[in-house]
């Protein structure tokens, strides 16, 4: 996956992420982006050891793996800035 392709997948995660979880975050689309992509991260490296398999491409199932670890990665954000 290039490097253009982070960049679109991570702003449609980071989109995806808080639309599921609405709230006060911080940033507008850099962060949105950076948000989708380090979710991206996340969900291939909890996804790949619970037998899901990585985020692999520009496909469904790697969107929904990564959407999962950016709602994760939102969730303790969200935790820690309590």
């Amino acid at each position: 996956m290039g490097i253009l392709s982070w960049i679109v997948m991570g702003l449609i995660v980071g989109w995806l992420a808080k639309k599921i979880m609405p709230g006060q975050d911080p940033g507008g689309l850099i962060v949105t982006m950076l948000i989708g992509i380090a979710g991206a991260f996340i969900g291939g490296f909890i996804g790949f050891f619970l037998g899901f398999g990585p985020v692999t491409g520009f496909n469904l199932g790697s969107i929904v793996i990564a959407t999962g670890g950016a709602v994760l990665l939102l969730f303790v954000y969200r935790k820690l800035k309590k």
